[in-house]
Formats: structure tokens, C-alpha cells, sequence
């Protein structure tokens, strides 16, 4: 019997379209990854094309830890473990084991999609972990949900963020109004990027990564974690990006849950996506958590975690 071969996979993933008003979005399955998001004909997040390799954890779901493990080495109750070095040219672990892994489809409708993972006892993370994402279009927007449950043996460390690359639809990060209210910064290490000490911000570097108040970036240069978030009301922290037009997008989360955010001004050597989009990376713990344990999660046999975050058009 004759069957016709199946299409390859475009490199980003099987993905998923949805709609919903005049929201769209774009998922890919590798990563589970929000590869679009737009308003109308207007871009929220900095977009990458679904037959090529993700940039830089564009929209990637970051567990069981975000941002970066010194050395890949931590301890936890009292037994010592060595992770793969996924940033090798800093010595470090980045951004999880869920980042590369092909999530499968778990449910589907016109505005919604759930796509399940499952992450394996293996060497450096021996822990059996289930995990759901769910993204969902409304009138509000993108809400965007990741559950972990804890499916074997013994307390499992745990940790999650996402990194989306917020976007005010024209222009770069230079013409770009930033809005982060967070009242301290973390300062990092030169060479590789781990935490070294936390700051006021209108203390460190004289101010220049204070953005409580709106202000334009210019050329600021940011790759920092922030904390002592400032939320609204139902305790919503909420990073806004916005164009000289007065437009932009906004991301908001619980501040309670995750009271960690990165922000990155993507100051990167390839051309087409320098400065184009601002990682905001919400996270429940701080960089380094398996070894600093500044809100590090322990996931008792059975017990699950759920966080969640939202992304609408201002």
C-alpha cells in the first residue's frame, strides 16, 4: 500500500493558530512557545518565523527553573547535582528542560490551545514532572498558564518563568517608553551574568535601570532581574512598553506568585533582532534559585504549581 509522506515539520514545531476578536496569536510546539501575538496588524511581541530555529527562548516556557544556575551544580536536601551546561561559554545552566522539548496538543479550540510535556528523571534533575501550558484569546487579550505537577518520588525544585519579547509595534527599544515598577535590581556579574547583589534602584548605577516611572530607554543597556514589585490592584504587577504614538502592550502577573522579572533589551550581535523586542520574564524565584533558594519552590509527590500571566494591546 502506497502512503503519501507527511510534510516535514516546520524547525519551530507543529503550530497553532488562534483568534479571537482582533487578537491572534501563534504557537509552536517546540518550547511550547508564543511565536506571534498581534492586535489588528500590529505586532505585541517580537515575532520569529515558524520554519526556523527559535531565537534566543523568544516565548519559550522556562522550567523547572528560569534564568540562569552557576555551574549547573546545585544541592538539594543534602545530595548534589550536576546539570548539562546549556550556556557553556558562561558556565552556565539557562532557562530550564522544557525549552527544546516538542510539547504535544492536549486540547484545541478557535481561541485556545493546552499542550502537555513531560519532563523525565534524568541526569542533573532525577524528578518526574507533567506540565501544561494553556494559552487563551479573550476580549482582555493573551492569558498565558503553565501547571507542573509533581508525578514522582521525593520534593522536586521548581521554578518557572516565560520570555516573551513585548514589542510596541514600530520603532526599537531606543524610541520605546518602559515601565517597570519594581523598587530594587539585581546586580550581576560581569562575565557571566549571575547574581551578585540587590540594590535599590534609585541607588544602583545612579538610576539609569530605575524605570518606576516611565521614561524612554534611549540606549539604555538592560539585563537585569528585578524585584520588590510595586503591584496594582488584585496585587497585579504590570511592565508596559509603549511607542512615541502612545500604544504598546502590557504584561501583567501576580505579584504574590512570582515576584521576580527579568528584563533584557535584546542587545544582541544579530542584526535583525538588536534591540527589536524587550524579554520581560516574570519568574516565581530569583536568578540562581537552585542555589541561592530566594523563592524556590519545593513540589512535593503529587502537589502541583500553577502560574499564570497576561499580554493585551494598550
Amino acid at each position: 500500500m502506497h502512503t503519501t509522506p507527511r510534510p516535514p515539520l516546520p524547525m519551530s514545531g507543529t503550530q497553532h493558530r488562534l483568534t479571537h476578536g482582533t487578537y491572534t496569536a501563534e504557537i509552536a510546539s517546540v518550547g511550547a512557545s508564543l511565536r506571534s501575538l498581534k492586535f489588528g496588524q500590529r505586532n505585541l511581541i517580537a515575532p520569529f518565523k515558524a520554519d526556523e530555529i527559535r531565537p534566543c527562548f523568544h516565548g519559550a516556557v522556562l522550567a523547572p527553573w528560569p534564568n540562569r544556575l552557576a555551574d549547573g551544580h546545585f544541592t538539594h536536601e543534602g545530595q548534589g547535582h550536576q546539570l548539562p551546561l546549556s550556556e557553556p561559554e558562561r558556565g552556565n545552566a539557562l532557562h530550564g528542560l522544557t525549552a527544546w522539548l516538542n510539547w504535544s496538543t492536549r486540547e484545541k479550540t478557535s481561541s485556545s490551545v493546552t499542550l502537555g510535556a513531560t519532563l523525565v528523571p534524568q541526569p542533573g534533575y532525577p524528578w518526574h514532572l507533567e506540565l501544561l501550558t494553556t494559552y487563551r484569546l479573550s476580549d482582555d487579550g493573551l492569558s498565558w498558564s503553565v501547571e507542573a505537577r509533581n508525578c514522582g518520588q521525593g520534593n522536586a525544585p521548581y521554578g518557572v518563568g516565560t520570555h516573551p519579547y513585548l514589542s510596541a509595534g514600530t520603532g526599537t527599544a531606543d524610541d520605546w517608553t518602559l515601565h517597570i515598577p519594581a523598587g530594587q535590581v539585581m546586580e550581576s556579574t560581569p562575565e557571566r551574568l549571575l547574581p551578585k547583589a540587590q540594590h535599590l534602584v534609585e541607588d544602583f548605577l545612579d538610576g539609569e535601570l530605575d524605570f518606576r516611572n516611565p521614561r524612554t530607554i534611549n540606549t539604555t543597556r538592560i539585563d537585569h532581574a528585578y524585584t520588590a514589585l510595586l503591584p496594582q490592584e488584585r496585587n497585579k504587577a504590570q511592565v508596559t512598553v509603549v511607542n512615541p504614538s502612545g500604544v504598546g502592550v502590557a504584561l501583567s502577573w501576580d505579584a504574590t506568585l512570582m515576584p521576580w522579572v527579568q528584563a533584557f533589551t535584546s542587545d544582541l550581535e544579530i542584526p535583525e533582532i538588536h534591540r527589536t523586542g524587550i524579554a520581560v520574564e516574570a519568574m516565581t524565584c530569583a536568578p540562581d534559585a537552585f542555589n541561592n533558594k530566594q523563592g524556590l519552590i519545593n513540589l512535593g509527590t503529587g502537589e502541583a504549581h500553577r502560574a499564570e500571566w497576561s499580554i493585551r494591546a494598550l
